[in-house]
């Protein structure tokens, strides 16, 4: 199984990255490749500079990556309650390549937040939405007050709670095994 897994921020101290990357360390049997959204930087999408450029290479490539997946895993970061603009800026430039950007692949979706509400908004939100754009998703968590339960030294969930939080979202991939 190969899962292509990436945190939707573009920030360098992302700790929605954080957990994708302790999310993926828990993964065994399965080839996972992280991707880094800032990878992938376009201009903001527009119908007018789709007309003058087309799809750009790096949304095209992104759009190749997903197509290569047996499943998805993301972590989204919230502002502002909503989608981060580098993520939903990606989205929307893949999603003109084909509406169905996760193409029936499982997808275990994740967020959090330094704060209490644990990004439920945008996870809620992107949850809602998948079936739209052809993705089952078959695992969710929101972990809250992100810094309260992740060691940053040793790059680990201190919760056991949160850690089966994060185990339960994931199960969801065996059946696809």
């Amino acid at each position: 199984m190969k899962i292509i897994a990436f945190a939707a921020s573009s920030s360098s101290q992302s700790i929605n990255n954080k957990l994708v990357q302790y999310a993926t360390s828990l993964i065994s049997n399965a080839q996972v490749e992280v991707l880094d959204i800032n990878d992938y930087e376009m201009p903001l999408f527009s119908e007018d500079r789709e007309k003058e450029l087309g799809h750009p290479q790096a949304a095209q490539s992104f759009f190749e990556k997903l197509t290569q997946a047996d499943a998805i895993l993301i972590s989204f970061a919230e502002h502002n309650g909503s989608y981060t603009a580098a993520f939903k800026n990606l989205f929307d430039w893949v999603s003109r390549i084909d509406m169905k950007v996760y193409q029936g692949k499982p997808v275990v979706m994740l967020a959090t937040s330094p704060g209490p509400g644990g990004a439920a908004n945008v996870l809620a939100a992107a949850v809602n939405s998948a079936p739209y754009f052809g993705g089952e998703v078959v695992g969710q968590a929101s972990v809250s007050r992100f810094y309260d339960h992740f060691d940053a030294e040793s790059m680990q969930i201190r919760s056991e709670t949160v850690k089966a939080l994060v185990l339960e979202a994931l199960s969801g991939l065996e059946q696809y095994r």
